[in-house]
């Protein structure tokens, strides 16, 4: 019996170790990529087939060998294709969903299959990695090369792709994305931005069902007019502002995108951005590059103002231009004048200007156009020659004219754009976008310049050039596009039609390269008719967008509020206007909270509304590095609340500044419970200060009391906004005395 027993035990030892064996070789079949941040893990694993596949999307494991059992523990429905979590879907071969990528091959064949062939990881600094993964067709003579860009302490991701060929002939690539993304969980909530002009970011959230839900545009140009690329996905259950799983994407690119998200039938969320590629068929040559634009993401299991945070902390770092450095505060003369104007009138904004105390003041619309003069929007565009009779002696005069009362001068321009009165029309109608023989429809009375056109390339850069030419301190560029693209068909292009849309987009950037070129640190405003262009492709060749042209202080803090999910406040220009019903105090206030400009008759201001805002003017100088660099955080969302409260805290959380404002003026409304504030040092003391006072008028807050920020972020702190006080700024200081850490 012992006998039969040790037999039996040595056989099933045997049977264990060949089975350990098996899944050992099995293993080491697989080949298991992380890209890993502070935080978050993207891990990337070639099957024993050499499908590349996307095994996990989450945070961070300590122990990256544990990567390897994420598969064994889901227990899903079997996946027929071996496809579903892709890293690159290719359509036409076993894929059963939406692909990433699409082609026709050079002998007609539409099937793809990508298979892994090699990848390797480059470390570019301390902070930043490039992986690069390589797959290719075992049939054909095809390759894409996927690149992971991974910043490690801002937990941010981009992803984009090389695809090239070498087949006997031409390949027609039907479909394109940058990013193939796979996520796993209970259900998934999708938060997206709809608007129309004056009416940006307007907030959406839903629960993702069963198939496709696509977000994109058409517009050509102005591509974010009716929906911006961002976007935000939360896991199990709608992230807030501090709890919860939630994933930030974003496309940087300023054309046609697409995103689609599918729940497939294994319950698993398939996120394929990128270009879209509705009427763009691309034709790639052999030996030819195509590469596509990055997606960037990023993760947080702290909800949605952590995830801000990581993403604003990279764009001042990575992307933004200039995101570290100084901007200009400015006098605009659009909502002064708008095309009525000489030089006598702008002599007096530029003494206002300097009255003020802000830095710059900024020409905007109607300064060209003499056969077609530009005094309206009918006319002009185009015709980039300073009009005589309203300025005799030229944009030159004006800058010098400016030096001398001791401040900077900037300019308006709309250069992609043609009016079809105007010079320009008349002698290039072949470098407007416009069908032939078909009737013309304009936006905004005008049309587009075809960028896809070398010789409209060099006009648009020589338009820039040239005012810099004529005047070298000229000191900021407001770079206007208020037109989407009708009819659109390019007569350079000819018979390649079907890659106008990115030829455009892509004759854009090399115009903005060549001006950083010469032009490296000039600041520019990225306008585009409000926020119809915003996205981190356009923004490493500005400083700053224009959010909306609806700056209605109320109105705007929405707008701020949302594209704050996204963007830094240094990027945003906020312009105190004569928009609303609010007083200037209110106006200036909601102006504050990112780049702050005027767009007012400062020569109409009463006496006391001037000096506030010349004051204001002069605390804003004092704090603008802590609204701009600081952390931000969201305390009281006014989508939930007949209030806003947000703040930005300096990195040693030291100096801090809070924005408090009634946005629903019923009787009686007011902030009655206090607002627990975030970001602080809970062992430091710190003293609350109101700023921004209107002359005349008194503060309820008392600066001599110090509060722990243990207690202002358990308890809160009361800013007493009300009916009769709609706008309160704080500024918290830490007090370092040792009276104060002996309290």
């Amino acid at each position: 019996m012992n006998q039969i027993f040790k037999s039996v035990l040595s056989q099933s030892f045997i049977l264990s170790l060949l089975t350990l064996a098996a899944a050992n070789q099995s293993n080491a079949q697989n080949i298991t990529i992380p890209i890993e941040t502070s935080h978050q893990a993207l891990v990337l694993q070639a099957d024993e087939n050499k499908n590349l596949k996307n095994i996990y999307l989450g945070k961070k494991l300590a122990d990256p060998k544990e990567y390897d059992f994420i598969k064994s523990r889901y227990k899903q429905t079997e996946d027929y294709s071996g496809l579903l979590n892709s890293a690159y879907t290719p359509s036409g071969s076993r894929n059963l969903m939406e692909p990433a990528i699409s082609v026709i091959h050079a002998d007609g064949n539409m099937s793809l299959d990508l298979r892994y062939i090699s990848h390797k990881t480059i470390r570019l600094n301390d902070n930043v990695s490039l992986l690069t993964v390589l797959l290719k067709d075992p049939v054909y003579n095809f390759e894409v090369t996927l690149y992971y860009k991974s910043y490690h302490k801002e937990d941010v991701i981009e992803q984009w792709n090389v695809i090239r060929h070498h087949e006997k002939g031409n390949v027609t690539l039907q479909k394109f994305a940058s990013a193939n993304l796979n996520l796993q969980a209970q259900s998934f909530w999708l938060k997206q931005f709809h608007g129309d002009w004056a009416k940006e970011m307007q907030p959406e959230e839903s629960k993702l069902t069963h198939g496709i839900k696509t977000l994109d545009t058409k517009l050509g140009t102005r591509a974010n007019l009716f929906m911006p690329s961002v976007f935000m996905v939360s896991l199990d259950k709608p992230a807030t502002e501090d709890e919860g799983n939630v994933l930030y994407g974003a496309l940087e690119w300023s054309g046609n995108f697409k995103i689609d998200f599918e729940v497939d039938f294994q319950d698993n969320l398939r996120i394929i951005a990128g270009m879209n590629n509705y009427a763009s068929p691309y034709i790639l040559k052999p030996g030819e590059e195509f590469t596509t634009p990055a997606f960037l993401f990023t993760l947080s299991d702290k909800g949605k103002g952590e995830a801000s945070r990581k993403l604003q902390n990279w764009a001042r770092n990575y992307k933004l231009l200039d995101g570290k450095g100084n901007r200009l505060t400015l006098l605009n003369n659009w909502e002064a004048t708008y095309f009525d104007f000489n030089e006598q009138k702008l002599s007096g904004l530029l003494k206002d200007t300097k009255k003020l105390g802000v830095d710059l003041f900024l020409l905007d619309d109607g300064w060209f156009g003499n056969k077609h003069p530009r005094n309206d929007d009918h006319a002009g565009l185009g015709d980039w020659q300073e009009n005589r009779r309203k300025l005799p002696n030229g944009i030159t005069s004006l800058v010098k004219e400016a030096g001398a009362d001791g401040v900077k001068f900037g300019i308006w321009i709309e250069p992609e754009m043609v009016n079809p009165k105007s010079d320009l029309y008349t002698k290039h109608p072949d470098w407007v976008i416009k069908q032939p023989d078909r009737e013309e429809h304009y936006f905004r009375n005008q049309l587009v310049l075809d960028l896809s056109n070398p010789k409209v390339q060099d006009f648009v850069y020589g338009i820039v050039d040239s005012l810099f030419i004529k005047a070298p301190s000229l000191a900021y560029i407001k770079w206007d596009c208020n037109a989407v693209i009708y009819n659109a068909y390019s007569a350079h292009l000819k018979n390649n039609q079907s890659q106008f849309y990115i030829d455009y987009v892509h004759g854009l950037y090399k115009v903005l390269e060549r001006i950083r070129a010469k032009y490296p640190v000039v600041p520019m405003m990225l306008c585009s008719g409000g926020g119809g262009r915003v996205d981190y492709g356009a923004l490493k060749y500005f400083t700053e967008f224009w959010p909306s042209d609806n700056t209605d202080p109320v109105e705007r803090i929405f707008i701020q509020w949302d594209y704050s999910y996204f963007y830094p406040a240094i990027a945003s220009s906020n312009h105190v206007t004569d928009w609303g019903k609010q007083p200037v105090k209110f106006r200036t206030d909601v102006a504050m909270m990112g780049k702050l400009g005027f767009d007012i008759v400062v020569s109409e201001l009463k006496e006391n509304d001037l000096k506030f805002c010349q004051d204001a003017v002069s605390t804003y100088n004092t704090l603008k590095n802590v609204i701009w660099q600081g952390d931000q955080y969201r305390l009281v969302n006014p989508h939930e609340q007949n209030m806003a409260s947000l703040m930005y805290v300096d990195s040693t959380k030291s100096t801090a500044v809070m924005f408090n404002y009634l946005v629903n003026y019923r009787y009686g409304e007011s902030s009655k419970t206090p607002i627990r504030l975030k970001g602080l040092d809970p062992a430091k003391k710190y003293r609350i200060q109101e700023i921004n006072i209107y002359p005349g008028t008194k503060s309820p807050v008392q600066s001599e009391k110090l509060f722990s920020g243990d207690f202002l972020m358990n308890i809160g702190f009361n800013p007493e906004v009300n009916t009769t006080r709609t706008s309160v700024i704080l500024k918290i200081t830490a007090d370092l005395s040792k009276a104060a850490n002996t309290l």
